[in-house]
């Protein structure tokens, strides 16, 4: 029997799972590593330990149903998307830790950037919002930061990738340095329309072409794996940006579907075909993973911190012991006394793009419980939510008839329920939750004739359960009317 193996590389965790060719999860290996806040605002991993972590995970799924390379017929990638790292061509070593897509450090490069009036034409090419978010600054502030960068870039001795590239270029052995169209996409350095690295941007941020990795489709051969790693060589045949694999994952092929995943962020995305569709409320233009030969696009909400601020709860403030418990917490309320959670702890990403702003707790009253604040901290999740999928209905001219979730948090009920009720259509959760791993597994499948078609990848898909909403439009709108207070408190915090 042949497996695919998925590596699903997250921002707290590598993760590999194998899936058979019903799309069922037959093993699974998961390993958190370090998050490093150097200053307030700012966010590294370790490369190398993002690295040791995958391939750590990797053998332990092998290992775990006794397989060999001869039995994996592909491996495809999925991955945490803006994280940037920066390495030596020829030693292969990074050059300092990666700087993390939650990263603010770069927001004065970014305020100048649109000081000097280059927004609309960032806009423009990119589809996405000049932000610190994305990779292009990340690379400018390395550059301009770590000693010697400069001269080392401009002599060619140094390579840039998001995460997926770092990865392809260590199970290669270094032989090869390339990147899809969706990760391609994050950077605020290529263009969406012609589908190649942006001169004008590349100069506009002092970034030599010579860094960047070469571009392909998210369903393609990129090269094999080193005889070393595997004891044998095994196709890498698809990779993607972690929130297009779910897209893809979830069999949101056509213009008008559309799925929102609970990770450490959270991301809304909806399929627009073969035309970008640029948004005038907030969300941002990207590309979407495909197995064809036609580049397909998606308009998407990012939602900076979801699941993180569960985290938060559990290793900041100690009020639970695990994710699980939170649950538990928000059904011991019947609502949460008034008070709202806002984790703008690194900003507000869409529809708000305030960089500036920063998390608050509001409303509260003195029989505010740790029960309350757990609920108010998992409803904000479905309030983010609600926000984008509004600015998308308003994009597309494409009412949300349902929204299929994945990701962690979508296991959470509770939360189902509330995110039903707030955007008032029915919520479909698929039996595989996992479905950024399984989306990397169906692109590095398709390439290799592991699947055949896109019918053979429909006909895994099934459902888990569906949430309908229950909750009374008067109700509905006090709560709403109720958080956009929450949210300018956490706006004026960002203001001078």
């Amino acid at each position: 029997m042949q497996y695919i193996m998925s590596l699903d590389q997250g921002t707290t965790s590598s993760r590999c799972i194998l899936f058979d060719k019903s799309g069922n999860i037959c093993s699974v290996v998961n390993k958190e590593f370090r998050q490093i806040f150097p200053k307030p605002g700012w966010v590294e991993h370790d490369a190398e330990e993002i690295w040791d972590t995958t391939y750590e995970v990797a053998h332990a799924a092998m290992a775990k149903l006794n397989v060999t390379a001869k039995e994996i017929a592909a491996i495809g990638i999925t991955n945490q998307r803006e994280t940037t790292v920066v390495w030596d061509r020829d030693t292969g070593e990074p050059i300092a830790n990666a700087i993390v897509w939650q990263c603010r450090r770069t927001s004065d490069i970014i305020d100048k950037l649109v000081a000097d009036g280059h927004a609309d034409m960032i806009r423009e090419k990119t589809g996405l919002i000049p932000d610190a978010y994305f990779s292009g600054s990340k690379i400018q502030w390395l550059l301009d930061n770590v000693p010697g960068a400069r001269r080392r870039a401009a002599a060619g001795k140094l390579l840039f990738g998001t995460i997926d590239t770092w990865l392809i270029w260590k199970l290669t052995g270094g032989r090869v340095h390339v990147t899809d169209y969706t990760n391609a996409s994050r950077t605020m350095l290529f263009n969406i329309h012609t589908l190649k690295w942006d001169e004008e941007l590349l100069e506009l941020l002092n970034i030599p072409a010579s860094m960047l990795p070469k571009v392909r489709p998210s369903s393609f051969v990129y090269g094999k794996t080193d005889f070393e790693m595997f004891g044998g060589e095994i196709p890498i045949s698809g990779a993607a940006g972690d929130q297009q694999c779910a897209l893809f994952g979830q069999c949101c092929f056509e213009p008008g579907t559309m799925k929102n995943t609970y990770g450490t962020g959270c991301f809304l995305l909806m399929n627009t075909g073969t035309e970008p569709v640029m948004s005038r409320n907030g969300l941002v233009t990207t590309i979407a993973a495909s197995a064809g030969d036609r580049v397909h696009y998606a308009l998407e909400g990012s939602i900076f911190i979801a699941g993180a601020a569960i985290q938060w709860l559990r290793d900041e403030l100690g009020v639970i012991t695990s994710a699980k418990e939170s649950q538990q917490f928000a059904e011991k309320v019947p609502d949460t006394a008034g008070g709202y959670v806002v984790p703008a702890f690194t900003g507000l990403g869409a529809p708000f793009w305030n960089q500036r702003a920063r998390g608050c707790v509001v409303g509260i009253t003195r029989g505010f419980s740790r029960a309350h604040l757990v609920r108010a901290t998992l409803e904000s999740l479905a309030y983010q939510t609600h926000d984008i999928a509004r600015a998308m209905e308003r994009d597309s001219g494409i009412p949300i008839a349902e929204l299929k979730v994945d990701g962690g948090a979508s296991a959470n009920n509770f939360l189902m329920q509330f995110q039903a009720d707030l955007i008032g259509s029915d919520v479909y959760r698929p039996r595989c939750i996992e479905t950024t791993a399984l989306g990397a597994a169906y692109l590095a499948g398709l390439a290799v004739g592991y699947w055949e078609s896109l019918e053979d990848v429909k006909n895994n898909w099934a459902v888990d359960r569906v949430f309908t909403p229950e909750m009374e439009e008067g109700r509905r709108k006090e709560l709403l009317r109720g958080w956009d207070k929450a949210v300018k408190c956490a706006l004026l915090w960002g203001q001078d």
